[in-house]
């Protein structure tokens, strides 16, 4: 090995020297034994010396924080100090490594969607994700050690974690910031350490869906078996009781009456479940936006009977890309929501008009009673009704504003509402700049729709 030839290179070094020396003091002192003997003792002493010099750098190297390499001493003390640097250095790099994996997984957790706390054995904190702050009103950083019980107070949680029975999750509402959190809680440690793992999750929209959905099923239930309850007793009064030739077309009337509200609803849940379940339409197919108008406006007065002023733009020259019977639909019913809901006497208008950013609107406008304005954000609600005998005695499904909406969403566009009570409201489709395009765009280049638009509010 390397450093037992440097160890006997020393030793015979050490060795002539001293034997120089004692010869030169047995020739100078006639006595030869002790020269010999003064040798030998040197080459040991020099030899120690070498050894303890090489000994204390080692030393004094360990004593400080070994950010420096290890002394290069060579021998048995050189191979000492390899062997010491290169566990170190081993041990830091696994050290690195291990950081560097926990500060992914923290990392990770950090991006989850859940809200993750970890706690001791006395539910002490010692770890959570901005998630699970914003969850309790936590500070991660500032909150850190401190009990979680003190910080989060909710009487329901602090019962869940004090009963140690976790195996259904709790459910918190807080009122104030009207959200729903679903929180469990898992036991882990190792050693006999026992520590607890808190998960939460915000559910407040899978609890609105799924309290919609719910009002859905009773929505539609009640809506079928109105006209069905009716129509039951309507068969049993022909069945059981002689009806005049007056009363038994009376009867059927309504009868009919009752089979055509069932109809239409039935037809608007599936006009509803294919907006739902099929591909946002193309931009690529244009279809003409002005027979639809004079479609819309000539049902229009046939449902208003003379007992409204109607106005409705008519020659738009405007072209939309999308499907025609969604569009022709979603125009339909704000118009004849407009029409129905519009006292006689009132004045509605169908308008169209460019936006600033090339887009589109069509408008509907009346001067009816209007809507109050904690009704607005609901109005699209299936089923939702201000006034619900009002809407049934009118004909409405209470879909129709349902359908608008995700007619005109599944066209990248928006449905706004305005309105105030004893002001009238305004409807609105607007439509982006992509999907809208005049007749002749097409020969006109990119000026056709700032050509247009320069027209403003009297197209």
């Amino acid at each position: 090995m390397a450093w037992m030839f440097s160890r006997v290179l020393m030793l015979v070094l050490g060795t002539s020297v001293a034997g120089g020396l004692g010869y030169w003091l047995g020739e100078w002192t006639g006595m030869p034994h002790l020269a010999a003997a003064l040798a030998a003792a040197t080459a040991v002493i020099l030899m120690a010396v070498w050894d303890a010099a090489r000994a204390h750098r080692l030393v004094h190297w360990l004593r400080g924080d070994q950010d420096d390499d290890a002394p290069r001493l060579g021998g048995l003390w050189g191979e000492m100090a390899y062997r010491v640097e290169r566990g170190l250095r081993d041990r830091e790099r696994r050290y690195e490594r291990e950081r560097q994996q926990l500060e992914q997984f923290l990392l990770a957790i950090e991006a989850s969607p859940n809200g993750v706390i970890l706690l001791d054995g006395q539910d002490h904190i010692q770890w959570c994700n901005v998630v699970a702050g914003d969850h309790f009103s936590l500070d991660p950083q500032r909150d850190k050690l401190q009990r979680i019980t003190n910080l989060v107070r909710y009487p329901a949680f602090v019962s869940y974690l004090q009963n140690g029975n976790f195996q259904q999750p709790l459910t918190l509402t807080n009122t104030r910031a009207k959200s729903t959190l679903q929180v469990l809680v898992r036991d882990y440690g190792v050693g006999g350490e026992s520590r607890k793992l808190v998960l939460s999750l915000d559910v407040t929209d899978r609890e609105r869906n799924e309290a919609m959905r719910r009002d859905f099923v009773a929505n539609v239930s009640h809506e079928i078996r109105t006209p069905l309850t009716v129509l039951a007793g309507f068969i049993e009064t022909m069945a059981s009781l002689q009806l005049t030739e007056a009363e038994r077309r009376r009867v059927l009337h309504l009868m009919q009456q009752q089979t055509t509200r069932m109809q239409t609803l039935v037809g608007d849940l599936l006009t509803l479940a294919q907006l739902e379940g099929s591909p946002r339409p193309g931009a690529d197919h244009w279809i003409s936006l002005d027979p639809l108008l004079q479609r819309v406006g000539a049902d229009a007065q046939a449902l208003s009977n003379g007992r409204h002023e109607l106005v409705c733009e008519r020659h738009t020259g405007v072209e939309l890309a999308g499907v025609e019977t969604e569009i022709l639909s979603a125009i339909a019913n704000l118009v004849s929501n407009a029409v129905r809901y519009t006292p006689e006497g009132g004045r509605i208008e169908l308008q169209w008009r460019w936006l600033p950013d090339n887009g589109g609107e069509i408008s509907v406008i009346d001067n009816g009673p209007g809507i109050a304005r904690e009704h607005l954000p609901r109005l699209t609600e299936r089923f939702y009704r201000v006034d619900g005998s009002r809407s049934r005695d009118t004909g409405g499904t209470g879909l129709g504003l349902s359908i608008v909406k995700h007619v005109v969403q599944r066209h990248g566009g928006e449905l706004r509402i305005e309105s105030e009570p004893g002001k009238g409201s305004r409807f609105r489709l607007l439509f982006p700049a992509a999907r809208v395009r005049l007749v002749d765009a097409s020969a006109m280049g990119d000026e056709a729709a700032p050509a247009a638009l320069a027209g403003g509010d009297d197209l």
